[in-house]
C-alpha cells in the first residue's frame, strides 16, 4: 500500500468517526426540545452529551485538515465549491456551540426556549448539509480540467443531494434516541424509546429510498456490481438488527448497531469513491484521484510518522473520557452541570 491510499484510508476514518460520534450528538440535539417537558429533563438531556460534543467535532476538523495537508487539490476543489454549505454548517456549529455554554446563564424560561431551538437547529443544519454534501461527491460534480467546481449552490440541491441530507438527519434521529435510551432515566428514557421505535420505519423507508436511488445516480453498478460487497451489505443488516433491539428494549445493542451501520455506510461511501477523491461528471479524466491530488510524498511520509505517533494518544484519551462519563444522567438539579 503506497502513502496516497494510506491517507485516503485515513481521512476515511475520521470522518467516519466523526460521524459516528457527532451523530448522536446531533440526533440528541434535534430531540432536546421534544423529548424534555420541562428544565430538568432538557438539562439531563443535554448533559448527555456536555462531556462529548465538542471532543467529538474534532474529527471532523482533524479530517479537513488531513485533507488540506495530504490532498491539497482535493482540500481546495472541495471548500471553493462547497462555501456555502460549508458556511452555514460553520455557523450552525457555533450557534450550537454557544447554546450549550449560554442556556444556563439566565433562568428566564422565555431565554432557554430559545437556546434550546437553537441548539435544534445547530443540529439539524449540519446533519443535513452534510448528507447532501457527500450525497453529491458521490453522485459526482461538474469539475473542469483545471480542477475547478463549475456548478453553483443550487446544483448542490438536486433530489439525490436532498435524500442524503434527509437520509442523515433521520439516520441520526435514531443514533440520537438509542442514546438517549442508554443515557438517561425515568420518563426521559422511556420518551427516547418510543422516539426510537417511531424513527426507525420512517428511517427504515428513506433508508430503502437512498439505497435504491444509489444505484441509479451514481456509477455504483458499473464499479461494485449489482452485489455491492460485504460491507454495504453488513451495513443493511446492521440497521435491521438495531431495529430488532429497539424493540426489544436493547439499547446497547441498537446503539451498537447503528453505529456499525453508520461507519459501513461511511466506508461503502469512500468504497465507490476510490481511487478518486471527486468525481467529475464534465469528463471522468477531469476526476481527482489520490494521486493528482495529492502533496508530495516527503510531505505524506512527514504526515504519517505524525499520525502514528499522536492518533493512538487522541483515541485513548476520547476513550477514557467516554468510560468516565459512562454513568446515566437523572434530572437532578444538582447533579446537573448545563
Amino acid at each position: 500500500m503506497d502513502l496516497n491510499s494510506l491517507w485516503f484510508i485515513l481521512i476515511a476514518v475520521l470522518y467516519i468517526g466523526f460521524f459516528v460520534l457527532e451523530g448522536f450528538d446531533f440526533g440528541v440535539g434535534m430531540l432536546l426540545p421534544f423529548l424534555g417537558k420541562n428544565d430538568n429533563e432538557r438539562r439531563a438531556v443535554i448533559n448527555t452529551i456536555g462531556p462529548h460534543w465538542d471532543g467529538n467535532e474534532v474529527w471532523l476538523l482533524t479530517a479537513g485538515g488531513a485533507t488540506f495537508a495530504a490532498f491539497p487539490h482535493w482540500y481546495a476543489t472541495l471548500f471553493s465549491g462547497f462555501y456555502l454549505p460549508l458556511f452555514l454548517l460553520l455557523m450552525g456549529l457555533i450557534l450550537r456551540g454557544v447554546a450549550f455554554e449560554f442556556r444556563s446563564k439566565d433562568d428566564n424560561p422565555t431565554w432557554r426556549a430559545a437556546w434550546d431551538w437553537a441548539i435544534f437547529i445547530g443540529s439539524a443544519l449540519p446533519a443535513l448539509l452534510l448528507g447532501v454534501a457527500f450525497a453529491n461527491i458521490v453522485r459526482g460534480l461538474p469539475i473542469n480540467a483545471d480542477m475547478q467546481y463549475t456548478g453553483g449552490f443550487f446544483y448542490l440541491l438536486n433530489w439525490y443531494g436532498l435524500l442524503g441530507g434527509v437520509t442523515a438527519v433521520v439516520t441520526f434521529l435514531l443514533h440520537g434516541a438509542i442514546f438517549l435510551s442508554m443515557k438517561t432515566t425515568a420518563n426521559v428514557m422511556e420518551r427516547a424509546q418510543l422516539a426510537a421505535k417511531r424513527i426507525f420505519p420512517v428511517a427504515a423507508v428513506i433508508t430503502l429510498a437512498m439505497l435504491i436511488s444509489t444505484y441509479l445516480a451514481t456509477d455504483l453498478i458499473e464499479r461494485l456490481g449489482i452485489n455491492p460487497g460485504i460491507v454495504p451489505l453488513a451495513a443493511m443488516v446492521a440497521f435491521l438488527l438495531a431495529g430488532y433491539f429497539t424493540f426489544r428494549k436493547m439499547n446497547g445493542w441498537a446503539f451498537t448497531m447503528t453505529a456499525v451501520n453508520i461507519a459501513f455506510t461511511m466506508v461503502t461511501v469512500f468504497i465507490i469513491l476510490f481511487p478518486r477523491v471527486m468525481i467529475s461528471t464534465t469528463d471522468p479524466a477531469f476526476s481527482l484521484t489520490i494521486y493528482n491530488a495529492s502533496s508530495s510524498q516527503y510531505t505524506l511520509t512527514v504526515m504519517t510518522i505524525v499520525a502514528l505517533i499522536f492518533v493512538p494518544i487522541v483515541l485513548v484519551y476520547q476513550g477514557w473520557s467516554y468510560w468516565v462519563f459512562r454513568k446515566r444522567v437523572e434530572a437532578k438539579p444538582e447533579q446537573l452541570t448545563y
